[in-house]
């Protein structure tokens, strides 16, 4: 089924340098679907041009005269800048012109703009950030990774459901497991918020499996990992830390000297290898989820592939029907106990 994507072609660090060539991409990858490149017309209109594609009737430009900055400030970006690309992109799928949306823009922006206009899911009280990480076996839902610091339990009951719809819809998982992170799996373990939306979690119809530690993320004991905002960004960022240390490591010690760099040779296909099943670029792409529409923020200096790969997962969570998918998990909640 053809899809039809709104990029901000003006967001992230590097505008229509990036997303018009991922965009076309895409389309590559995907010939029935279409896009609209939204902002400056002529710079988008002259990245087309030089890479031959002006006239591709797949792409559409929808002109916009404002760019949100990567240090705006979310309220007044969405107060001041209506005409954005990222204001745009998101009113196109308010208005059902998009099945969804793809910005490498400022994240605070994007998520109070989408929550501004297209509005929250009834039953979903904040929409949240989630995205798939690499694990030994597939790849795991973690969310929430940063929109909401202080949560309520019935919100990490909500991240649990959205979280369910996401891994069902993209990864193809018809039951998906679903994890709170704690500090240790014991029912005891945590602090009331975690101890009482652990016992919701339980209560509801999601296949949860209780808690689980940092360490068990990465060895894919479930599909959907639960916590705050806080907590997920922290996790996120030292995740993607220690990967960096440890890439930078590997490199170092095969370029020590002679020997280690003729190791590195024989040991090519491996690495390469390697890097590939580790490359974050092929897990870029955050869904805002518990919106009325799919919202796709992607990393701000992602590359060509990078950006492709965020608009490929946001084709595929409107083909496989994400917001209804959420609508359904709500409508199918047991009473939340007292």
């Amino acid at each position: 089924m053809g899809i039809t994507v709104a990029i901000d072609a003006m967001g992230g660090d590097h505008g229509v340098a990036v997303t018009v060539p991922a965009a076309l991409a895409f389309l590559r990858a995907d010939p029935d679907s279409r896009v609209i490149l939204v902002g400056d017309a002529a710079a988008i209109g002259s990245a087309l041009q030089r890479l031959r594609a002006s006239n591709d009737a797949r792409v559409r430009v929808e002109p916009a005269s404002e760019v949100v900055g990567m240090d705006e400030s979310p309220a007044l970006a969405m107060r001041n800048k209506k005409d954005s690309s990222m204001r745009v992109s998101i009113n196109l799928v308010d208005r059902g012109e998009a099945d969804a949306c793809v910005s490498a823009g400022n994240t605070g922006a994007l998520m109070a703009t989408a929550r501004f206009v297209l509005k929250t899911l009834p039953g979903i009280d904040r929409p949240a950030i989630a995205s798939f990480l690499p694990t030994r076996d597939a790849a795991v839902c973690v969310l929430d990774l940063g929109a909401n610091v202080d949560c309520t339990p019935e919100h990490l009951l909500q991240f649990g459901i959205m979280g369910s719809a996401l891994a069902a819809a993209v990864e193809g998982k018809p039951a998906p497991s679903v994890a709170l992170l704690n500090i240790g799996s014991e029912d005891i373990k945590g602090n009331e918020a975690v101890k009482r939306a652990s016992a919701l979690l339980a209560a509801s119809p999601l296949r949860f499996i209780g808690n689980i530690e940092g360490d068990d993320v990465y060895r894919g004991n479930a599909d959907v990992v639960v916590c705050d905002g806080f907590v997920g960004n922290v996790f996120l960022k030292t995740s993607e830390g220690l990967a960096q240390m440890l890439g930078d490591f590997l490199k170092s010690e095969f370029r020590r000297n002679w020997l280690t760099q003729l190791s590195a040779m024989l040991a090519l296909p491996v690495l390469r290898a390697f890097k590939r099943r580790f490359d974050h670029r092929r897990y870029n792409g955050a869904c805002l989820l518990g919106l009325r529409g799919i919202v796709v923020k992607s990393h701000g200096s992602a590359d060509v592939f990078g950006f492709t790969c965020a608009i490929q997962r946001a084709a595929e969570a409107a083909r496989q029907g994400l917001v209804s998918r959420i609508t359904n998990q709500l409508e199918s909640l047991a009473p939340i106990p007292a």
